[in-house]
C-alpha cells in the first residue's frame, strides 16, 4: 500500500488533525511541524501522552514505536494527505483569491451558500501552506460545496496551493500591491494570483469574474466557462444607493442594507449573489442573506462605542486597501471625521511613496489623522499626529480623547492597532 494511503487510512479511524500540543484533543492524528523558533518534533512524545492517536514526526529515533509514524518531511506528508483527500471528493471546490477583499468574499459566498447546501469553508486565516491542508482535511464527509480561501506573499504559492486543492471553481477578488515585498514587482503578483485561473481552467471549471476590472477580464479572454458580474449585460449587476455608514444597495430589483461599509464592498457583494445564482439560489433569498450577514473581523466593520462611530478595518493594510478605506471616509457624511492609520508593512522599495501618498490624501481632504508607526513618521507635521507605536497613541488618547466622530480605524497586523484606546 501507498505510505499516503496507509497514512490515509489512520486518518479515516481519526477525522481530526492537531498541530499544537496546547490543544491537542484526544484520538487525533498530530503532525509535528517545523516553524523558525519551534520544532514540533520535539514534542512527539508528549503529544502521545497527552492522547493523539498517531504522531507524524520526522524523529527516526521512534521508528517502528506504536502510536509513530515517522516521515521524511513532515510538512509535505500533511499536504499530500490533503491532496490526496481531496481527490476522494466529488463535490464544487470553489478556491478565493485577490488582494483585497478574498476574506469578506468568501464569507459572503458562504452565508449564500448555505442558505440551499452544507458548506464547508476555510476558519480564519488558514490560507496558506499549512492552514490550506488544514482547511481540506475538516472538510466533512456530508459537505456539498467546499470554499478553499487562498493567500500569497511571495511568487508561486497560489499554484502551490492550488495543486493541494484542485480548485474547480474560480474567484480572484482584484490584483494590487499587497506584499510587494515579497513579490519584487506588480507583475510577479499577477503572474502569481493568476494561477488559480490556470488551475481551474485545466479542470474545465467556472470562474466568477468582474467585468470591470481589465487585468482579469484580460486573463479571461476566450474562456467560454467564465461568468462576469458587474453590468448590466452580466449574470448580476447592482449599485450603491446610499451609505449610512451602512451599504444599501440595490441588486437587480433587490433593496436592502447590509452591516458593511464601503463602496468597495459592492463588488464582492455582487460576487457572492452571483456565485449563488449559479448554484440555484434566488436573487430575493441571495440579497437576504447578505442582508443579515454581520463582519466580526473587523474587516469593513461597524463599532459603535460612547459617542463615535468606529469603522474597524484593521485586520491588515496595503496601498489599495487604504486607498479604498480613505475615499469610503471622505464620502461619509458626517461633521467630525478621523482615521487613525497604521503602517503599511511589506513595501519594499515602494514603502515611503506609498505611505507619503496616504498622509496627502488625508491633508486635501481634511481628514483629521492619527499615524502610528516609523514609515508614517518620516512625514511628520504639526498638520497631524504622529506616533511611533499604539502604545504612545494610547498615552495620548487618554488625556485627548475623541468624541463625536466617525472614525476609520486601518493599518497592518504588525502595528497592533486592535489596542487602540477607542477600541
Amino acid at each position: 500500500m501507498n505510505k499516503i494511503e496507509d497514512l490515509y487510512r489512520i486518518f479515516e479511524e481519526c477525522r481530526t488533525i492537531c498541530t499544537d500540543t496546547r490543544y491537542i484533543s484526544p484520538n487525533c492524528l498530530f503532525f509535528c511541524l517545523k516553524g523558525a523558533n519551534f520544532d514540533g518534533n520535539a514534542f512527539a512524545e508528549k503529544a502521545l501522552e497527552l492522547g493523539a492517536y498517531t504522531v507524524v514526526t520526522e524523529n527516526s529515533d521512534l521508528a517502528g514505536k506504536t502510536g509513530f509514524y515517522v516521515v521524511d518531511d513532515v510538512l509535505k506528508t500533511l499536504q499530500q494527505l490533503a491532496l490526496f483527500h481531496r481527490q476522494q471528493m466529488k463535490i464544487p471546490v470553489l478556491g478565493i483569491t485577490g488582494t483585497n477583499g478574498k476574506t469578506t468574499t468568501k464569507e459572503l459566498v458562504v452565508a449564500v451558500l448555505e442558505t440551499k447546501y452544507k458548506v464547508a469553508y476555510t476558519q480564519g486565516n488558514l490560507n496558506n501552506h499549512i492552514g490550506v491542508p488544514l482547511t481540506i482535511l475538516a472538510i466533512p464527509r456530508d459537505t456539498q460545496i467546499a470554499i478553499i480561501e487562498m493567500g500569497a506573499n511571495h511568487v508561486g504559492e497560489i499554484e502551490d496551493l492550488c495543486q493541494i486543492a484542485l480548485p474547480n471553481l474560480g474567484i480572484i477578488t482584484n490584483i494590487g500591491t499587497a506584499h510587494i515585498e515579497g513579490f519584487g514587482s506588480k507583475e510577479n503578483i499577477i503572474l502569481t494570483k493568476t494561477a488559480l485561473y490556470h488551475a481551474v481552467k485545466k479542470q474545465k471549471g467556472t470562474i466568477f469574474a468582474n467585468i470591470n476590472d481589465a487585468i482579469l477580464t484580460k486573463h479571461l479572454q476566450d474562456y467560454e466557462q467564465a461568468i462576469y458580474y458587474g453590468n448590466a449585460q452580466c449574470a448580476c449587476n447592482g449599485k450603491v444607493i446610499n451609505m449610512t455608514p451602512f451599504l444599501q444597495m440595490q441588486v437587480g430589483d433587490q433593496q436592502f442594507e447590509t452591516h458593511l461599509t464601503g463602496e468597495y464592498n459592492l463588488y464582492n457583494i455582487l460576487c457572492a449573489v452571483t456565485v449563488g445564482l449559479h448554484f440555484g439560489i434566488e436573487l430575493k433569498e441571495a440579497c437576504n442573506a447578505i442582508a443579515h450577514y454581520e463582519p466580526q473581523n473587523h474587516r469593513s466593520q461597524i463599532i459603535v462605542k460612547k459617542s463615535n462611530t468606529i469603522i474597524a478595518d484593521y485586520y491588515n493594510a496595503n496601498p489599495t486597501s487604504m486607498n479604498a478605506a480613505l475615499l469610503n471616509l471622505s464620502h461619509l457624511n458626517h461633521p467630525k471625521k478621523v482615521a487613525i492609520l497604521g503602517d503599511m508593512l511589506e513595501l519594499g522599495d515602494v514603502s515611503q511613496e506609498e505611505h507619503r501618498k496616504v498622509v496627502d490624501f488625508c491633508q486635501k481632504n481634511g481628514i483629521e489623522s492619527y499615524f502610528v508607526g516609523r514609515n508614517f513618521g518620516q512625514f511628520s507635521s504639526s498638520l497631524h499626529h504622529f506616533y511611533d507605536n499604539t502604545d504612545e497613541l494610547n498615552q495620548y488618547l487618554k488625556n485627548h480623547p475623541i468624541t463625536d466622530a466617525m472614525i476609520l480605524v486601518k493599518g497592518s497586523r504588525g502595528i497592533h492597532l486592535e489596542k487602540t484606546e477607542i477600541l
